[in-house]
């Protein structure tokens, strides 16, 4: 009876809590958003496993769980907690993206910019609330609806609330189709969501290879503090339009960005573990994540109509495309195609909203990196 007595000891029953169960329903309902809804499902079905995971409640000591010392996913958690992979993230994406429609309508850099309001305006408010400067700094990233920069910044300036932050964030960028499509119709007239951009120019191979050369430095040089995420986006980039690394190419935006994404999502949704995870510091962190993705949109959007101003007739932008500088790549694209569609069947936006979303990358990154610079 002592030795069954210790055992039961030792099982998740004797240690389990409510909000261990609460948890794991959050855990599920991820899991139902991803195969059900199909939102995000290559993040939140790995972030939703892992809360089942981190929530399956044991005896202390064990070395088991992602927080204690020389435990498996404790040593897999080393890549969240020391930045290790948003950078080969960001070398997956640099691998994936084609910056031809940057590259062709520059100006779109500019609603790129403009959505990094969300940004600063939730770091504001966080402060309001009682966030420390650092936290504040790495709450307000949530903005940029980009997962490997929430979680490359939070390690370095809230590692308490990494948790928290990085799921916010993968949340929201799940979110967007709900959150976005109802904003860009409020601010923009029936008049502006038929606007039918140029086509973009032929880019040349060489411009391709000049590009992430040519941005590495001129963002790098500015923000050093954005290295390792713009260093690896830009190489990733070069990898994939110089033509003669194709095979490296080809893993970076397969295999690599592949094993990191299960890792990221296994690893951080373990460490969401009721007892760090469920306070109302997580609470308010979601609230401001909702805000900073919404102040986002309504910039890029009200940029566009602002800069229409200035453009001639034939040159003006559809104000449709203002949301996809929310770096969420590429759903906040495929957003503006979809409603632009709604409106006129035959106006395609999304090579043209593919501009402002490698630009949001691009902008999140160099946010970020002016928020490490000085706050850490």
């Amino acid at each position: 009876m002592g030795q069954l007595s210790q055992f039961f000891q030792y099982t998740a029953f004797a240690n389990l809590t409510i909000g261990n169960l609460l948890m794991i329903l959050i855990g599920v309902f991820f899991i139902y958003l991803a195969i059900v809804r199909e939102y995000e499902p290559m993040v939140l079905v790995p972030i939703g496993f892992g809360m089942l995971i981190g929530n399956i409640a044991f005896h202390p000591g064990l070395q088991i769980g992602v927080f204690e010392s020389g435990s498996a996913f404790n040593f897999l958690y080393l890549g969240v907690l020391k930045g290790i992979y948003p950078s080969l993230i960001f070398l997956g994406i640099g691998a994936m993206t084609d910056f031809s429609a940057l590259i062709s309508n520059p100006k779109l850099i500019l609603i790129g910019i403009a959505t990094q309001l969300g940004i600063f305006s939730a770091y504001l408010f966080a402060i309001q609330l009682g966030f420390t400067p650092s936290e504040a700094g790495a709450i307000g990233i949530i903005g940029g609806s980009d997962g490997p920069t929430a979680m490359f910044l939070s390690s370095k300036l809230a590692p308490d609330l990494i948790g928290a932050i990085v799921v916010s964030a993968y949340a929201y960028m799940a979110l967007i189709p709900i959150l976005q499509p109802t904003i860009m119709k409020f601010l923009t007239t029936s008049k502006e969501r038929v606007i039918r951009m140029k086509p973009l120019r032929m880019v040349s191979q060489r411009e391709k290879i000049l590009f992430p050369i040519a941005g590495l430095l001129l963002t790098c040089l500015l923000v050093p503090a954005a290295l390792p995420l713009l260093g690896m986006l830009f190489f990733g980039n070069l990898l994939k339009e110089s033509t003669v690394t194709k095979r490296l190419a080809e893993t970076a935006k397969g295999p690599i960005i592949d094993i990191v994404t299960i890792l990221i999502g296994l690893t951080v949704g373990a460490s969401t573990q009721a007892s760090t995870f469920l306070t109302v510091k997580t609470l308010d962190i979601f609230v401001l994540g909702a805000v900073s993705v919404v102040i986002a949109t309504i910039g890029g959007v009200l940029f566009v109509k602002i800069m229409n101003i200035f453009l001639k007739e034939g040159n003006k932008v559809n104000p449709l495309i203002g949301n996809a500088g929310v770096a969420a790549i590429p759903g906040s694209a495929r957003i503006s195609q979809v409603v632009g569609l709604k409106y006129d069947k035959t106006n395609h936006l999304l090579m043209h909203a593919v501009g402002p979303n490698a630009a949001g990358i691009i902008g999140s990154a160099i946010a970020a990196g002016i928020l490490l610079s000085f706050l850490y």
